[in-house]
């Protein structure tokens, strides 16, 4: 097998490991979300128990960029290609992090019954995976448009979560008995918005890999 299509092949293989570690994390975030909703502790709890199997993807992605890395000796744009997919699994692996706890917030949550229903949460949660899945499409795909839709659909992440927070404050101030409740709420809440930032880092690095300039490094 000549040495390209060696390299071709293992980049593939790597490509399909982070695909399914993408997969994996966006059903992490809608079990997050729903055992929410429904106050599903079991749900919440093997959110968490899902985690490692993220972890274990990372590590085996990390390995199979090793093997590329001292095998084949790349340069160049093919050496850009394993290192950022390196860097684009650290983000993927938090965003399953971010998830985790809220599946552990869940699990723990002080009462039997939201006070109210989690309509902002809840479209914070859709967007949280459309943004990583798109922003891994983008990566995997070379694809600077679809990184751009990701970065700008931050913006709306951040107003629903400041939507939420501005909520629970007013909810607190009327009926301090919520507060313990409110709390929790608010973190789930800057967890989603912390998946939107790691999707947008994501896409950083996907626009990286097409134009060689990333935003933190200029």
């Amino acid at each position: 097998m000549s040495a390209r299509k060696y390299f071709d092949e293992e980049l593939s293989d790597l490509h399909a490991t982070l695909g399914r570690m993408c997969t994996i994390t966006e059903n992490m975030i809608k079990d997050a979300v729903a055992s929410l909703k429904t106050l599903d502790r079991t749900l919440g709890a093997s959110v968490a128990e899902t985690d490692r199997e993220v972890d274990d993807l990372e590590i085996a992605i990390e390995k199979k960029c090793m093997r590329i890395l001292l095998k084949q000796q790349p340069v160049a744009r093919d050496l850009v290609k394993v290192t950022t997919a390196l860097k684009v699994i650290t983000d993927v692996e938090r965003i399953g992090d971010q998830a985790a706890d809220i599946g552990e917030i869940v699990r723990s949550f002080p009462e039997d019954k939201l006070f109210k229903e989690p309509e902002h949460i809840t479209r914070m949660g859709d967007l949280a995976v459309a943004m990583i899945h798109q922003s891994v499409e983008a990566f995997l795909n070379e694809s600077v448009g679809g990184a751009d839709m990701v970065i700008h659909a931050d913006d709306e992440m951040d107003g629903l979560f400041n939507e939420v927070k501005a909520e629970l404050i007013e909810k607190i101030s009327g009926d301090a008995h919520v507060a313990d409740q409110a709390v929790q709420l608010l973190m789930v809440a800057k967890y989603l918005e912390k998946i939107g930032d790691y999707a947008v880092n994501v896409s950083e690095w996907a626009k990286y890999l097409v134009t060689g300039v990333h935003k933190e490094y200029q």
